[in-house]
């Protein structure tokens, strides 16, 4: 019997399976059940191509969990309940499969094989979904880039998942490889957290670490988007990494505006009145020269959901940060019955995004009207989050800005308050101590620095 057979499809697509593979596994686990254990976690049912070789694989493997005895006549009886052997054919079939097996040692190499065609299989059934959705005269050349990414995709993480690992090689591969580029110093850089640009918050949290969702909330007008565009341009500017910026609120000119008038420290109102003298001008084009080499990319969609940043990321060549603003404006991509169950799947798939990306996610929200009835002390706290506990659960940091000056007008003695003052709270680190940190904030220029570096105008 060859060794390999292509089938034809109705439309005359071929469809490669390996018929000496499947059946030399369904006869490894007749004649040694124990065996299945060894291919467990390679092979599911649907790895197998033949219809009958299917259902005896999951025959088998019901069996097996139930703590039956799986021989040829047991595992007929099972067939012959759901009708997919009669008595004869099905007991010839079962033998010969126990005879074919050239050596049930073999029976994980034998499971590879079936894997392997398993995922060719799925390319071809892909590429001819992808085909069919492209024949669609109404279709939208963006969405199809977008779905046809998705489907590759999924089929390469299926192919890259693990299972159990012995920490022996946990520790000696990952963990002791990890520590000893860290301890380089030609290669720490790809390996420690990457500075925001606050150092005591980078003290504090070891950095933006990679696959970290990290949450930054406050109230509207605090400075959220001010703090993540000074987090964006740190990144690209002073570490020359590759920053995208996701606003679903704020245009693209809008964003490089404020960049622009951090750079160059130029009040806001001036940029958008345009009424600059001299010297003005010149900081301008030289901030303007600075963010213009510096590799941060923005988009500016509305109601954007995950699986399209994903699919916007992937085609990136490489990404080192991606900052979303906000949350609030996020859709999530599956139907729910509540906007706490879309905000739960969308923090749960970001979450998600960060670790199948290895990237670092800094994401804005909203905080709720509760800080704002706390009496005297408005500082936020977890539970102030909006619409949904999921965030601090799904969240490896979360972050909250706070400046006093901004509840002025409830202030018993307002003129008491220093304006430049601003506080970034670590309300949850998931690698070590929570706390506040100091910063300043300079308002004219949409900027929060440390409060040892004051820009003297």
């Amino acid at each position: 019997m060859a060794d390999e057979f292509n089938l034809f499809t109705g439309d005359g697509q071929t469809l490669p399976f390996s018929l000496e593979a499947e059946q030399s596994v369904l006869g490894a686990i007749l004649l040694e059940p124990s065996s299945i254990m060894q291919i467990a976690d390679i092979l599911k049912t649907d790895n197998f191509y033949l219809p009958t070789h299917k259902e005896i694989y999951a025959v088998m493997w019901n069996m097996y969990n139930l703590n039956r005895k799986i021989d040829s006549v047991t595992v007929l009886e099972e067939l012959k309940k759901s009708g997919t052997y009669d008595d004869a054919g099905g007991k010839t079939y079962l033998l010969q499969l126990a005879q074919i097996v050239p050596s049930i040692a073999n029976i994980e190499s034998y499971a590879q094989i079936i894997l392997e065609k398993s995922y060719i299989r799925s390319l071809i059934t892909a590429s001819r979904e992808i085909i069919d959705e492209a024949s669609n005269p109404d279709a939208d050349a963006s969405m199809l880039l977008d779905y046809a990414e998705q489907k590759i995709y999924e089929i390469r993480q299926n192919r890259q998942s693990k299972g159990l690992t012995h920490i022996r090689e946990v520790l000696t591969n990952e963990t002791l490889d990890r520590l000893d580029k860290l301890s380089n110093p030609e290669t720490r850089n790809d390996f420690v957290g990457i500075p925001s640009g606050i150092s005591e918050l980078d003290r504090m949290i070891t950095g933006l670490n990679k696959s970290d969702l990290i949450i930054l909330g406050a109230r509207p007008g605090m400075g959220k988007t001010s703090f993540a565009l000074n987090i964006a341009r740190n990144v690209a500017l002073v570490q020359k990494k590759t920053v995208c910026f996701f606003s679903l609120e704020m245009t693209r000119e809008q964003l490089a505006q404020r960049l622009l008038s951090g750079e160059a420290f130029i009040k806001s109102e001036k940029l958008r009145s345009g009424m600059l003298d001299d010297k003005e001008w010149i900081r301008l084009l030289r901030a303007s020269d600075l963010l213009a080499n510096c590799n941060i990319y923005l988009d500016e969609t509305s109601g954007i959901m995950v699986p399209e940043m994903k699919a916007r990321l992937r085609r990136m060549r490489h990404v080192d940060l991606v900052i979303i603003d906000y949350l609030g404006l996020m859709r999530g991509a599956g139907r729910t019955e509540n906007r706490v169950q879309e905000i739960s799947e969308i923090t749960r798939t970001l979450k998600s995004m960060a670790k199948e990306l290895n990237v670092p996610i800094v994401c804005c929200a909203q905080l709720s009207r509760g800080t704002e009835a706390k009496g005297k002390s408005h500082h936020p706290q977890l539970s102030d989050l909006r619409d949904s506990g999921s965030i601090e659960q799904d969240a490896d940091i979360v972050l909250f800005l706070y400046r006093e000056a901004y509840y002025q007008a409830d202030a018993e003695n307002p003129e008491m308050i220093n304006t430049n003052e601003a506080e970034c709270i670590v309300a949850k680190n998931r690698h070590g101590e929570t706390g506040v940190v100091k910063m300043h904030w300079e308002g004219e220029f949409t900027r929060f620095t440390t409060q040892e570096h004051i820009h003297e105008a």
